[in-house]
């Protein structure tokens, strides 16, 4: 608990910054908090849609509740933002979620 707490803190002096954010919702995945880990994800994507690494972990999420549709606009525009930024890596990993995703829902 105590990085989230560190992490918060920072976040009172950066409440926009969005590597604190994003860390501060991972932690609380890593604890599976998802609620609250998928409502500061939502907000990072709002205010920061360009920090790409937010799209695979908020659609992960999205799957995990079973909202298809949601989780695949997500890696959809996870897809178009980082094809657009040429960030191969991430573009992979969202190619590869969703590709997953849309297998396992077939079955």
């Amino acid at each position: 608990m105590s990085r989230i707490k560190q992490l918060e803190s920072f976040l009172e002096s950066e409440p926009n910054d969005s590597f604190l954010n994003y860390a501060l919702a991972i932690e609380y995945v890593g604890l599976e908090n998802w609620d609250k880990a998928k409502n500061i994800l939502n907000e990072l994507v709002e205010r920061d849609p360009d920090y790409t690494a937010t799209y695979y972990h908020l659609g992960k999420l999205f799957q995990r509740e079973g909202n298809i549709e949601k989780a695949e606009q997500v890696y959809e525009e996870g897809i178009r933002r980082t094809r657009e930024k040429r960030e191969q890596h991430k573009l992979a990993e969202l190619q590869n979620a969703l590709t997953n995703m849309l297998f396992d829902d077939d079955e």
